[in-house]
């Protein structure tokens, strides 16, 4: 299945298709975070407002925010970028450190913590 830019349902120009020869290795992970008591609201308006800003960066390919169904103030944040540059990127981007300065204050860990994924083959 080729990488898909989210909402388009098209490839995204010029990215091969994951596992072919010659696609990059795709810098997927999981982002965990927990809002503080009272804090949930503001929590899910944040990633609400970050979504589509991170959609639109030329090296993201995927970034889905979840809720735990039966906690709701624990937030997932599935992400995939085409390669590490697209996600060192992603990371100097002005509207993700917005997020973060904010966030700080209504999570009880002290930043995002993220989990680093490889595929299986």
């Amino acid at each position: 299945m080729p990488d898909v830019r989210p909402g388009s349902g098209t490839p995204e120009p010029g990215v091969p298709e994951a596992g072919t020869p010659g696609a990059p290795e795709a810098r997927t992970l999981c982002a965990r975070f927990t809002a503080r008591p009272g804090c949930e609201q503001r929590v899910a308006e944040l990633v609400r407002e970050l979504t589509p800003s991170v959609r639109q960066e030329p090296g993201n390919l995927r970034f889905d925010p979840y809720t735990q169904a039966a906690r709701p103030a624990e937030f997932l944040v599935f992400e995939v970028y085409r390669d590490e540059a697209a996600f060192q990127a992603h990371l100097g981007a002005d509207h993700g450190t917005r997020f973060n300065a904010e966030l700080a204050d209504l999570i009880l860990e002290d930043a995002s913590v993220l989990s680093f994924l490889t595929p299986l083959h």
